[in-house]
């Protein structure tokens, strides 16, 4: 009988019981604090606002922005839905890009073309994701928004504990950088995201908007709301819980054992890979911390994808493109061909699974897999 091996299984050790246990036991001082002042320490970035999801954290982003009808924001075509979502929800524009073809992040050549050709004032800033993990040339994209002054923002939910150039991702450049607890889960054990930034302002309004745009002389330490408070604007019910906070602060504090077990599992794809036939594992051009391991199947990627299901075997695709989606395909009037790279890509990518938890004993037989897999494949 197969084996079962899923795309992903969270770790839940005693540093995550412990921290839960101290909120139910109403214990200790506040978790939320102490997970927004952990990414401060590690990141080195001035403000940190905890959010109930990364995407709550991208919205809270849009919100500090002050984005607003008809405002445009760039979007890498290769990105989660909810990347171009937030911006939707201002009624504002997203203008998709193409893919680089090896690191599958956004293609800065075009973006370059974009900003070029753009005579439009209403063309705010770019969201950038980190495609699996590996950072897209974030010295180049700096020095391109700065030349024709769009702000940056940074969709970093594969890349949490990620570097760039040896920095932290979250404080090396962007005006706002935006963070997942569990980027491609559907039924996670905890929610949480977190927003850093640079900019008081932006970090102020960020911070009010997170709770209802409410003002008042604080909470008390249960959470209840003071006597006397103030709405200042239209805001949205985006904190995180002092649970899920709990849970995030503990997988944060072991967050680079976790990647470092992912790059060792990564090291073990690449070396017993590397030669099989129809498959190309992924180009590691920077640091890259393999939030996703994203092959390349070079003819019928769903048949060799129904091959490892029955086998036991659950994987991913990361990500289907954007203009192929039919809100935005029809919206848009986009046609398939308009984003050749991402429509290559796309056709042939393939997500192994690759978690911290999983055993040597689980990475060969997906490799013994794959490998069966191939030497079967027409």
């Amino acid at each position: 009988m197969a084996r079962e091996i899923p795309f992903f299984k969270p770790d839940i050790t005693e540093t995550e019981r412990q921290q839960i246990e101290e909120v139910l036991d109403l214990e200790g001082s506040s978790k939320i604090d102490a997970l927004e002042e952990a990414f401060i320490k590690k990141t080195g970035a001035t403000y940190a606002v905890s959010a109930n999801s990364g995407t709550s954290a991208l919205h809270l982003s849009m919100c500090a922005m002050d984005l607003k009808r008809g405002d445009k924001i760039i979007c890498s075509v290769n990105s989660f839905p909810s990347v171009p979502e937030v911006v939707r929800h201002f009624d504002a524009e997203p203008i998709f890009i193409d893919i680089d073809g090896e690191d599958f992040n956004m293609d800065l050549d075009e973006l370059e073309k974009v900003l070029k050709a753009n005579t439009s004032k209403k063309l705010k800033g770019a969201i950038v994701n980190h495609v699996g993990g590996q950072p897209t040339d974030l010295d180049r994209l700096y020095e391109i928004a700065t030349r024709y002054n769009i702000k940056i923002v940074e969709d970093a939910s594969d890349a949490l504990g990620g570097t760039y150039n040896g920095k932290q991702i979250g404080a090396t450049g962007a005006d706002i950088t935006c963070f997942s607890f569990s980027p491609h889960m559907k039924h996670s054990i905890a929610s949480a995201g977190m927003l850093l930034c640079e900019d008081d302002k932006l970090y102020e309004r960020a911070r009010i908007l997170r709770n209802h745009a409410i003002e008042s002389s604080g909470w008390d330490k249960y959470g209840n709301l003071e006597y006397v408070y103030d709405v200042v604007d239209i805001g949205c019910k985006y904190d995180i819980s002092l649970l899920d906070a709990a849970y995030a602060l503990a997988q944060y504090s072991r967050v680079d054992k976790m990647i470092a077990r992912r790059q060792q599992i990564a090291k073990m794809y690449d070396e017993a890979l590397e030669d099989v036939n129809h498959v190309t594992i992924p180009v590691k051009k920077r640091e890259h911390i393999y939030q996703l391991y994203i092959i390349r199947i070079n003819r019928n990627r769903d048949g060799f994808a129904r091959a490892l299901k029955d086998r036991g075997i659950h994987t991913g695709l990361h990500y289907i493109p954007l203009h192929l989606m039919s809100y935005y395909k029809q919206k848009y009037a986009l046609r398939v061909n308009d984003f050749p790279q991402a429509l290559q890509t796309y056709q042939q990518i393939l997500s192994l699974p690759i978690y911290h938890n999983m055993s040597d004993s689980d990475v060969e037989y997906v490799c013994e897999m794959v490998k069966e897999v191939a030497a079967e494949h027409i």
